[in-house]
């Protein structure tokens, strides 16, 4: 499981570096996606896996459908993780989620989100504001 907030520093060549505490759990290779709210995920090979089973179920028939998957696996990319533990970020998806210089790496679960450290520390605050209202929505619903 990722848990967990890091800065790290996307450099020149679009090359960034893991976090040490991710490393082993990634392993040699991670598919990178564009995510939502302007950021990427990062998926193992195996939460991939688990993730393009669960969207292959649902129905082609459905537009929603066809346009989320159209999204997630028409961006996504599988990248080796080098022997030092960075990974080359293609530039459409660095550009997309506008990384340069700083970067927050943030465990979430499954999966690693990677964000532009000002689109992060921006999205945070935001969510920290309404921290308690989404808890009474997630007790409402029995998540918590």
């Amino acid at each position: 499981m990722f848990i967990g907030e890091y800065t790290h520093t996307i450099d020149e060549k679009n090359r960034l570096s893991l976090p040490v505490k991710f490393r082993k759990e990634i392993g040699k290779k991670i598919v990178v996606t564009p995510g939502l709210d302007g950021c990427l995920f990062g998926f193992t090979l195996k939460a991939w896996e688990n993730i393009s089973e669960k969207l292959g179920e649902s129905s082609m028939l459905q537009s929603d459908t066809r346009s989320f998957n159209r999204y997630m696996f028409g961006g996504a990319v599988e990248v080796d993780v080098d022997a030092i533990g960075r990974i080359l970020v293609p530039d459409f998806l660095r550009e997309r989620s506008g990384l340069k210089g700083k970067v927050s790496i943030v465990g979430v679960q499954d999966r690693i989100e990677i964000w532009n450290e000002k689109q992060w520390m921006d999205y945070k605050a935001g969510v920290e504001k309404r921290a308690d209202a989404l808890a009474e929505k997630l007790g409402q619903i029995g998540v918590l």
